[in-house]
């Protein structure tokens, strides 16, 4: 594929929500294989390089040029936050596909997420991109109205928040079958090593541009194709409740985070010797180290298909 070109992004249609300030937005496997995107794999105490922002961009254009080529699909959808993640990838596939083939499903459910549906409404201008925005709350309230009260929905935050992360994919499969698309997911790896996602919410997709590269990674890819800042700076957050961020449900912030999988996940180091390799740079202790290790272990049931009976013998 040749060099890119310019960003997709029309800077004037991004001015007002930059001078706004708006912060704050936003659920066997292959993805504990193998050393990633700028790791050797070959020594435990090799640097922990990220992945080159220029290279990944070729390689994810190419990746979905090539996944929707292969399906005969006319495009893909994308939800859009408002958020990094879903920025970058559909900026991404603007690139790759051009704008008249990505299409944007805005889906707030809350008073917290009108702020960022707004961003992503701007973010989706800027792409030059066909978008919607879809109300979800009169939806989730009649969900819950026929739901069985054994299972309310409304003093459970995780559970009412893993039904609207899987109603706003009921819309964007919707979406993607009345278009002949496929749907883009968001995803990254340092949410899908820790299981930070809905299964079959924003979990589900038919493609993960972001899929192997840690949240870190998709920084500095942001960078590279000059997401606006405002976005870039935003606290990451699933947006479900005030003030909820990630580094707070996570126990961590994404810098330690990702030197954390990398080492643990992609070298297999074990707790204690990765606390130690840390300690000097981000004081971070075998417990926190063991915990995130733990949740890795914990949600492998979201990184792959459902369980099947098998031939004893295989």
């Amino acid at each position: 594929m040749s060099d890119r070109g310019p960003s997709a992004f029309e800077s004037d249609a991004l001015d007002e929500r930059a001078a706004s300030g708006t912060r704050g937005s936003r659920s066997s496997d292959g993805l504990d294989a193998g050393p990633r995107p700028g790791e050797s794999g070959d020594d435990a105490d090799a640097p922990l390089d990220a992945a080159d922002p220029a290279a990944e961009r070729e390689r994810v254009c190419a990746f979905i040029e090539r996944t929707v080529e292969d399906a005969a699909a006319d495009g893909v959808v994308v939800a859009m936050s408002g958020g990094l993640d879903s920025t970058v990838t559909a900026a991404l596939a603007v690139e790759a596909l051009g704008s008249e083939n990505v299409y944007g499903l805005i889906l707030p459910c809350n008073k917290i997420g009108a702020p960022h549906a707004r961003d992503a409404e701007a973010l989706s201008d800027a792409l030059g991109i066909d978008h919607d925005t879809v109300h979800l709350q009169p939806l989730f309230a009649q969900f819950g109205a026929v739901a069985p009260e054994r299972f309310d929905l409304h003093d459970d935050p995780v559970r009412s928040g893993n039904a609207i992360a899987r109603l706003r994919m009921t819309i964007a499969y919707l979406a993607a079958n009345a278009t002949g698309r496929l749907v883009c997911g968001t995803s990254n790896r340092s949410e899908r090593l820790l299981g930070y996602l809905t299964k079959y919410g924003d979990g589900a997709a038919d493609l993960l541009p972001l899929g192997h590269l840690y949240k870190t990674d998709v920084r500095a890819l942001a960078a590279e194709i000059d997401v606006p800042q405002f976005v870039v700076e935003k606290p990451p957050t699933a947006g479900f409740l005030p003030g909820q961020r990630d580094e707070e449900d996570l126990g961590a912030p994404y810098e330690t985070i990702d030197r954390v999988l990398r080492l643990g996940v992609d070298r297999g180091l074990d707790p204690e010797a990765i606390a130690e390799r840390l300690d000097s740079t981000d004081c971070v202790d075998a417990a926190t180290v063991a915990d995130l290790l733990a949740r890795h272990r914990a949600t492998a049931h979201k990184r792959g298909p459902p369980s099947i009976p098998t031939d004893p013998d295989e």
